[in-house]
């Protein structure tokens, strides 16, 4: 193509990229790094230490990990389902809104949230 007797090469993609916002720009980082974040199995736990430490987590009110055991179609694991336990019924228990059956827990740990007001480490 030619423009004003001079040769125009279409820079393709490259001329967009001056359009994107930082928003977007870290939002892509953050996907690509999370695609790449892979969740180490963790050891299998019997009914029994699952109980106990359900238990402590009930009385103490302490926060807790649960790594279930369902895994995506390349064999890895889902992210932990963290938070307090608020309930629960004869097949399972509740964190926060999220229904755990007891046959699907593999790890259950005790964790230590951030407070939202102190998320930067700031006392």
């Amino acid at each position: 193509m030619s423009f004003l007797n001079e040769e125009y090469r279409d820079r393709g993609i490259k001329k967009w990229a001056g359009f994107y916002l930082s928003e977007h720009t870290a939002t892509q980082e953050k996907l690509s790094g999370e695609r790449t974040k892979v969740n180490q199995q963790k050891r299998q736990m019997n009914q029994g230490e699952i109980e106990i430490t359900i238990n402590e987590s009930i009385v103490k009110n302490k926060s807790v990990a649960i790594q279930l055991e369902n895994v995506d179609q390349n064999g890895l694991y889902y992210d932990d389902v963290v938070g307090h336990i608020v309930g629960g019924d004869e097949l399972g228990i509740f964190i926060n809104d999220t229904k755990v059956d007891f046959d699907e827990i593999r790890n259950i740990q005790f964790v230590t949230l951030k407070k939202w007001n102190n998320i930067d480490g700031d006392v």
